[in-house]
């Protein structure tokens, strides 16, 4: 009893540094201007407001100077009604809280066979309060708060679901959510097709499919508006040659070379990954490791998508646990940790100071490497979990 209350207070304690430690992060993004803040978070609070409201979902864009249009599936903004339902301020607090408890879930389940290391067990605490401040101050877990992000929710709920032991869930029910709400954790129903999780996958197709229908009988002209229109028109996303673009179409799209060449390129490139990557996660789930296998899906995700911003990268925390392991071997551990300061940094974006500066072939070459560097980094990060990481198990 007396060695269980220890551990309370120290999980309690715990709690308060991660706390400490992400106040400055949470107090610089929620005290930004009114139009600079969460607006990601205004856009699923306004399409919720929309259906309350009766307006069409996908015709309105948030005030200037942001004017972003609402361009998740309908029943996205569905759920956003509870959003809708609060004050502003209110649904900042709530919501920026909701982006840490999912990435405390995240962390938990990636993390899981350092935290119940026997060496470890005692220390468990410190060391998830160690990993939760450093994985806070990765740059796509600092977009979550800055924007008012969802992608850590459905890192979570996509994790839980494929590593959770004793899910008292239906297997494939989170996944199907979290793919309904947002189309890109659809790349798992291909991973459990190609890892033969027959009941998973049907669970999943099935959640999927009633969340995507449901619309159609709620608000069925939102629902047409967006399968029929929205969803075909990539320039809603944003800019898609943007430096936060960090998809292999966006970095394609950054050499500015013809349309119809690029287009070909990008099939060419998803194609191949794709077989790689499932491939991957595939002989990592046969071999008993699930975490690599998420890793690499999530990386799918990213890479594989049309647009994909630099926030949506916030897969690398499950790429951390599948690298470092159980923390025993300190190869694998610095390895983690250079991903980790990589991610930490913002490398694309000294790209675009490069650029800028001028140099004659260093600004046009390099400074182009270095702009599309997150998204050249998860092509690597694919090539490690798949190629490296097991002959280093092997050695280990």
């Amino acid at each position: 009893m007396q060695v269980r209350r220890r551990q309370w207070w120290a999980w309690a304690v715990a709690a308060l540094v991660v706390v400490a430690a992400a106040t400055p992060l949470v107090h610089a993004w929620l005290t930004n201007p009114d139009d600079q803040r969460l607006v990601d978070l205004d856009v699923y609070r306004t399409g919720g407001q929309m259906l309350l409201e009766g307006r069409p979902l996908y015709d309105y864009v948030t005030p200037a100077p942001q004017l972003l249009p609402f361009t998740y599936p309908p029943i996205a903004a569905m759920i956003a009604v509870v959003l809708a339902k609060m004050s502003w301020e209110t649904a900042q607090w709530v919501w920026t809280a909701g982006i840490f408890v999912a990435l405390a879930v995240t962390v938990g389940y990636a993390f899981r066979e350092t935290l119940r290391r026997d060496a470890l067990r005692t220390y468990a605490p410190w060391v998830f309060a160690a990993l939760m401040v450093m994985c806070t101050y990765l740059m796509p877990i600092r977009d979550q708060v800055r924007f008012g992000q969802v992608d850590i929710l459905l890192v979570a709920l996509c994790l839980a679901d494929c590593v959770a032991r004793r899910p008292w869930w239906p297997r494939g029910f989170l996944i199907g959510l979290a793919t309904a709400v947002k189309l890109t954790p659809g790349v798992f129903l291909i991973y459990l097709l190609v890892t033969r999780q027959w009941r998973t996958f049907f669970m999943a197709s099935f959640t999927a499919a009633v969340l995507t229908l449901l619309p159609f009988a709620v608000i069925p002209q939102d629902a047409a508006g967006f399968w029929f229109s929205a969803l075909l028109d990539p320039e809603r996303l944003g800019a898609n040659a943007a430096t936060t673009n960090q998809s292999m179409r966006g970095m394609l799209i950054r050499l500015y070379w013809p349309d119809l060449l690029t287009t070909a390129i990008w099939v060419v490139l998803v194609a191949v990954v794709a077989w790689y990557g499932f491939r991957g996660a595939r002989d990592a789930y046969e071999k008993g490791d699930s975490m690599t296998a998420v890793a690499l899906v999530g990386l799918m995700a990213v890479l594989l998508s049309p647009v994909a911003w630099i926030h949506h990268l916030a897969w690398v925390v499950v790429v951390l646990a599948a690298i470092a392991g159980d923390g025993r071997d300190p190869v694998r551990l610095r390895v983690a940790a250079g991903v980790w300061l990589f991610y930490v940094v913002p490398v694309p974006w000294w790209g675009v100071s490069l650029r800028a500066a001028d140099i004659p072939v260093v600004s046009l070459v390099l400074g182009k490497i270095v702009q599309n560097g997150y998204g050249l980094g998860a092509l690597a990060l694919v090539w490690l979990l798949v190629s490296w990481l097991p002959k280093r198990r092997q050695i280990a």
